[in-house]
């Protein structure tokens, strides 16, 4: 007998695992002592809205019958060692998604990455952290796995394919991550149980007779009569394929200016850029689970998202909060020397003191005008200087300015500023050095508001790092609807983040698996 309840649950009802079976059995009128029984959550989800912090659990219980799968695991990848290739241009979630899709499809993907393998990886990080040497093809952004393989490894996605999701899940976990990410409404993995994740993918790409070239920077296109038929390495090597995957990344802005180069149709994009901005974990607790001392040994460390239009100069934009990491730590996201970019991770336990954010507004090309001289470049260089300029307040190292949240709003130069989880170290600075004024001026109303929406998060006892500016691409490379291809350039797929059509790890390996079936589709023979 199986039976299905919806339950809502105290956080020690919900997170006990005996307690949590023990409410099931009394529920189903069973004993509570019952040997033939098992019960599992299917769906958990927080509610913090009242008092008393409340867990949705949508839950299974099995009496004398063994437990069905949570999922069927992928089957073995059939071999494409001889098959015909594809060329796929980074290999973060994007790239190895559209290598494992192909490998399902009976083509053999060539994986390029600029960077290098996930393990060898670590001593860049740090490099960046200790010394504040910044490798360009080595670091938070670039190498195995991408940027999100030292992120939080948020999974949550707005996408409404909620079919593409579930898969994207069930390989995730077929490679290593826990079940519990089918179960929560909001799962992550954590940094530190990505990299091995990440690994068990590029195995599975070898194994089935796909390749995976590190320390291999795309540096041209083979483009004849129109057609993108390969790309030259660094090292002037030239790879063929049926056609080119390029998902490369938000910050891989030598991609961009050689596309513009070659004259392939680019655009401008849209942004947002700001800073990170770090409370203590216990203060998000208090204000969001509304407890008196700490959130008890039950619950997640609490996250927020925060969002307020505003108006400067006539003209409205959106401040808000993006990429939140409760229990996390800020690191440094350079992908080049002499520019200073922050970004947030977590690890899976999300034990960390700190909890940051980004804190960004809306960047729109007619914010701009000094900088539509570079045609569809004009955000990038706009997001470069900005990085150079925080880079040179900084103190022209990876020590990051900031500033305490209170004296940034009130114009305050900060005397001191709070322990933080920045590695590299922290400058006092005004922000507003950094910052453009129609940033700044939004950033400070915000905060404000922020202030009134949860009591107690607008204080001195927060500070603002910088600068947070790899949001999402500055560039759209843009391509057909239907088809998925470049609109000029015949056998280019633009793909993920850097193409701008992704913003985290799930939407971008979905638009990988797609990138790759449409190309399969048009131009390998069945």
């Amino acid at each position: 007998m199986k039976k299905t309840f919806n339950l809502q649950l105290s956080p020690k009802e919900a997170y006990d695992p005996e307690i949590f079976k023990q409410v099931v059995l009394k529920i189903a009128g069973l004993k509570s002592d019952e040997k033939d029984c098992s019960v599992r959550q299917l769906k958990r989800s927080i509610d913090a809205r009242g008092r008393n912090v409340k867990i949705n659990v949508e839950a299974e219980l099995f009496f004398q019958e063994s437990p069905t799968p949570r999922f069927d695991p992928p089957t073995k990848y059939q071999s494409v060692k001889n098959s015909d290739p594809i060329i796929i241009v980074g290999a973060g979630p994007a790239g190895l998604f559209a290598a494992l899709r192909a490998i399902e499809l009976g083509v053999k993907p060539i994986v390029l990455e600029r960077g290098k393998d996930v393990q060898s990886r670590r001593r860049d990080l740090a490099a960046i952290n200790k010394e504040h040497i910044v490798n360009p093809d080595s670091n938070y952004c670039f190498g195995e796995g991408g940027a999100g393989t030292y992120s939080d490894g948020k999974l949550y996605t707005r996408s409404k394919k909620r079919g593409d999701v579930r898969r994207i899940m069930e390989i995730l976990v077929a490679h290593g991550a826990t079940e519990e990410i089918l179960v929560d409404a909001h799962p992550h993995i954590g940094t530190n149980k990505l990299p091995v994740l990440v690994t068990k993918l590029r195995e599975s790409i070898l194994d089935a007779g796909g390749e995976v070239l590190f320390d291999t920077r795309v540096e041209d296109f083979i483009i004849e009569e129109n057609e993108l038929k390969g790309v030259v390495t660094q090292d002037g090597e030239k790879i063929h394929g049926l056609g080119v995957v390029l998902a490369t990344g938000h910050s891989a802005r030598d991609i961009f200016e050689l596309l513009h180069a070659k004259k392939v149709l680019i655009e401008a994009k849209p942004f947002a850029l700001g800073v990170r901005i770090e409370h203590s974990q216990n203060l998000i607790d208090q204000i969001q689970y509304h407890c008196e001392v700490d959130r008890g040994p039950y619950l997640p460390a609490s996250s927020y998202s925060l969002v307020q239009q505003t108006q400067f100069k006539g003209k409205q934009r959106g401040v808000f909060s993006f990429c939140m990491c409760p229990g996390g730590f800020i690191v440094p996201a350079a992908t080049a020397p002499g520019e200073l970019v922050v970004n947030g991770m977590s690890p899976s336990r999300r034990d960390s003191k700190f909890a940051n954010s980004g804190m960004v507004v809306a960047v729109e090309l007619e914010d701009l005008p000094q900088y539509q001289k570079f045609g569809p470049l004009a955000a990038m260089h706009f997001q470069a200087e900005i990085e150079k300029k925080a880079w040179e307040v900084g103190g022209k190292t990876q020590v990051a300015p900031a500033q305490r949240m209170m004296d940034f709003v009130n114009r305050k130069s900060s005397s001191s500023l709070l322990d933080t989880s920045y590695q590299p170290g922290l400058a006092s600075s005004n922000m507003e050095d950094v910052l453009p004024d129609f940033i700044a001026e939004r950033m400070r109303f915000a905060f404000k508001a922020f202030g009134q929406k949860m009591k107690g998060y607008l204080t001195n006892e927060a500070q603002l790092i910088g600068v947070e500016s790899r949001t999402s691409s500055p560039v759209r490379v843009p391509r057909d609807r239907e088809s998925f291809e470049h609109p000029e350039l015949k056998r280019l797929y633009p793909c993920g983040e850097g193409a701008g059509y992704a913003g985290g790890i799930v939407s971008a390996a979905m638009d990988g698996e797609r990138c790759a079936e449409k190309l399969i589709e048009a131009y390998v023979k069945a």
